[in-house]
């Protein structure tokens, strides 16, 4: 039996390289030969130790993008030799939320590289529900459709229409997917980030404002972009926990905040600003198929790229010696990419 390269968390901050044999999918499989994955804060977070519901050792990795070499043989929708992206949420298809079709939200979830073994492989076998068609696209945009999806996801979740006025609050991949999708639906959009650096990102890549949100003036500049006015759709994807309580302060009267970052704590905002702006407040987790598919529509109609986000490349090869250095410490990284 042949064998594969892996990279495997250990333990927290341990990183080894192992070699396993290939495994051979089941009926309902495809085994996938994999060029390209993201690395995503899970990723940093499960190195570190800070990751809930995470168990080691665990081989991360679940932004991925291969080429299918062996179908089970119950696949039909499939070929072999096709290029196709992966969506990492294995849902239970039981539970009230699947069978609502919210399978982002499955009571049961198991997401691939989190819960199960991911994509720092040379190859790796999914379940081909969780695939998707990706030829045409190069291989490290089609990488980085996992967190345009979540990014997908919430402007859904805001229902965002064109010429809507959007307040973008966190100019990290999350936020500078969403910003980007908003512009593509024909939203005005405005970016906040307390980075000069990511500022700087959004307003050559995206080519949208931007704002200082730790900036004296902060507000007057918002209104200064949109008329006068305060945001009528706020999405945080921030994670922080002063920032999403401020968010309500940031959405005029009839605004819909939608958090896609989360930190663990409780939320925490004036009940009277809440109600006298009637605000519609919602989470966002994870994406569905239709979310991945409208991004991969994207990508090919050349409205989303990985420039957008994509800082960083990494060869796989070398992953476990830089990883630390290149990617745990390094400042400069909004998004990296693993090539094999």
């Amino acid at each position: 039996m042949s064998t594969m390269n892996m990279l495997i968390c250990q333990e927290p901050k341990k990183l080894i390289h192992e070699k396993r044999e290939i495994p051979v999918p089941d009926k309902h499989e495809a085994l996938i030969k994999i060029k390209s994955v993201g690395i995503c804060g899970t990723d940093i977070h499960a190195w570190g130790g800070n990751q809930p519901f995470f168990s080691y050792p665990r081989v991360l990795g679940h932004e991925i993008c291969g080429d299918i070499v062996t179908l089970g043989e119950k696949v039909t929708q499939f070929k072999v030799g096709q290029q196709v992206a992966v969506i990492p949420y294995v849902a239970c298809q039981q539970c009230p939320a699947c069978l609502g079709g919210r399978t982002n939200c499955c009571e049961k979830i198991s997401v691939i590289g989190v819960h199960q073994d991911g994509g720092f492989s040379e190859y790796l076998s999914v379940p081909a529900t969780n695939l998707l068609q990706a030829e045409g696209i190069d291989p490290q945009a089609a990488a980085l459709i996992e967190p345009y999806a979540i990014s997908a996801h919430a402007v859904r979740r805001a229902a965002i229409a064109p010429g809507e006025q959007v307040l973008v609050v966190g100019a990290g991949p999350i936020g500078i997917g969403a910003a980007a999708i908003a512009k593509a639906e024909g939203a005005q959009v405005v970016v906040a980030d307390t980075s000069a650096a990511r500022r700087e990102h959004v307003a050559s890549r995206l080519g949208l404002p931007v704002v200082d949100p730790s900036a004296a003036d902060f507000e007057v500049q918002l209104r200064a972009q949109f008329g006068g006015s305060l945001a009528l759709k706020v999405l945080d994807a921030t994670g922080s926990q002063h920032a999403m309580n401020n968010s309500v302060n940031l959405i005029r009267h009839g605004g819909t905040i939608v958090f896609v970052g989360l930190f663990k704590g409780d939320l925490q905002f004036s009940d009277p600003e809440f109600h006298k702006k009637e605000t519609t407040m919602m989470g966002s987790r994870n994406a569905t198929p239709e979310d991945f598919a409208k991004v991969g529509r994207l990508m090919a109609e050349g409205k989303l790229n990985a420039e957008m986000m994509l800082t960083h490349r990494y060869p796989f090869s070398q992953l476990a010696e830089v990883f630390e250095r290149d990617v745990i410490n390094n400042r400069t990284l909004i998004k990296g990419v693993i090539t094999f």
